[in-house]
């Protein structure tokens, strides 16, 4: 467990009002267009926010994203603005708050579906896999083994889930009941672009993406945006690239360090969740280090 002073559980900020807490991210009103997003230190698993925030978290989350926005940029366009979070607050300790953990963004009408791409078959895509013989109404080819490479990355996409609840896999049919035909492919193609760019970086840098979830807004001109985090260890699964093979849960650069230990508890994955040992928040404060340092570096900084 920590009580580290360096972490930041929840933003209080007192220049601007706050407009809603994420599970990660605590939003606040800039002016009529614009929002501010802090990345804090929380960690959710299981779609529980866990009571222990992760050191320094937020900062390599604000830093994985914006890396990512930046080198993906000719494939849609985002949500940021080239404000200084720092010059939308007044007071010094909002400053000291936000500093090198926000952003500020356009305020955009988010769609209502979690955009997902699987290159591997895991997690909740495995489970829907070993009932169906699918995934989110893709049909896979019958042996599959935990954690293999699929023949191509597909669209999954997910639902949005109120706090404390769990996303479900939905197919391609209900994203269309919810956006429209166009709108709907648009997204799939968008995600499955942004995948296979990000897929080969990251796997130059030793890292394989296994899977990744986006989200996607309108901006006021009726345009398709990329919002939220991009790429990140808390909305992807990492795997070292000279350690997998299909048939096990590999290790990993994401919180699956977390989800495996839960997994050893006797918890029902509802909340409140429980606490870390300090064994595991320093393990995953190394893990989510280690990924930013390779993905954004060199790739023979993987060697």
């Amino acid at each position: 467990m920590t009580d580290d002073p360096a972490a930041l559980f929840e933003s209080n900020l007192h220049s601007l009002p706050l407009i809603a807490r994420g599970k990660v991210r605590d939003i606040y009103r800039v002016d009529a267009g614009r929002l501010l997003i802090v990345a804090s230190d929380r960690i959710s698993a299981f779609d529980v926010v866990l009571p222990d925030p992760i050191p320094g978290k937020g900062v390599v989350l604000t830093a994985i994203s914006n890396f990512w926005f930046g080198k993906l940029g000719g494939i849609i366009a985002n949500h940021l603005t080239a404000t200084d979070p720092e010059s939308v607050v007044d007071d010094p300790h909002d400053r000291e708050t936000v500093r090198g953990r926000a952003v500020v963004v356009d305020a955009l009408q988010p769609l209502p579906f979690e955009a997902v791409v699987r290159g591997y078959l895991i997690g909740s895509g495995w489970k829907d896999y070993r009932a169906t013989g699918a995934v989110s109404g893709v049909e896979l080819p019958g042996g599959m083994l935990l954690a293999e490479q699929l023949r191509e990355p597909i669209f999954t996409p997910s639902t949005k889930a109120a706090a404390g609840d769990h996303d479900e896999n939905i197919p391609m049919s209900e994203v269309e009941d919810l956006v429209g035909t166009q709108l709907a492919e648009r997204v799939s193609d968008t995600s499955l672009a942004l995948y296979a760019q990000a897929a080969e970086h990251a796997r130059e840098r030793g890292i394989i993406i296994a899977d990744t979830k986006f989200e996607f807004g309108i901006d006021a001109d009726g345009e398709l945006r990329l919002i939220d985090e991009v790429f990140t260890p808390d909305s992807s699964r990492f795997w070292p690239a000279d350690r997998y093979a299909p048939g096990a849960s590999p290790s990993s650069f994401d919180k699956q360090y977390v989800r495996d230990y839960l997994e050893t508890l006797d918890w029902d994955k509802r909340a409140p969740g429980p606490r870390l040992p300090s064994v595991v928040i320093d393990g995953t404060r190394r893990k989510y280090r280690e990924a930013l340092d390779r993905l954004t570096g060199p790739p023979d900084q993987a060697a």
